[in-house]
């Protein structure tokens, strides 16, 4: 399961989940955090990421667009780094079931 962080979340949620995500990047560690949600879209449709994030931009393009690339979309408030690594691995069989089904578009998450 290959998920790619959002610029709107954490570097260190690459770290944070590497137990349970391996396969995970942040876009910062790809050199896109200047790029635009088309560019990240792009990239991880053609690299079978999923993307992880809080904006509700990459729900809309799901919506839109379909997949791939899956979008998770983090539905919490202001909430600290722990928290947000804390609520994926709560629902890493939620994220894996989802990351695995071909028609996948989003899941929320909250």
């Amino acid at each position: 399961m290959r998920l790619l962080f959002d610029q709107n979340l954490s570097p260190s949620l690459v770290r944070l989940l590497s137990d349970i995500y391996p396969n995970c990047s942040h876009v910062q560690d790809l050199d896109m955090d200047e790029s635009s949600d088309t560019e990240v879209w792009n990239y991880a449709a053609e690299h079978g990421y999923t993307i992880v994030s809080k904006d509700a931009d990459f729900h809309q393009r799901s919506l839109l667009l379909g997949a791939p690339p899956g979008v998770i979309w983090i539905r919490q408030g202001n909430c600290s780094v722990a928290d947000t690594a804390d609520l994926l691995r709560e629902r890493f069989i939620t994220v894996e079931r989802f990351h695995m089904r071909e028609e996948k578009t989003f899941l929320a998450l909250s």
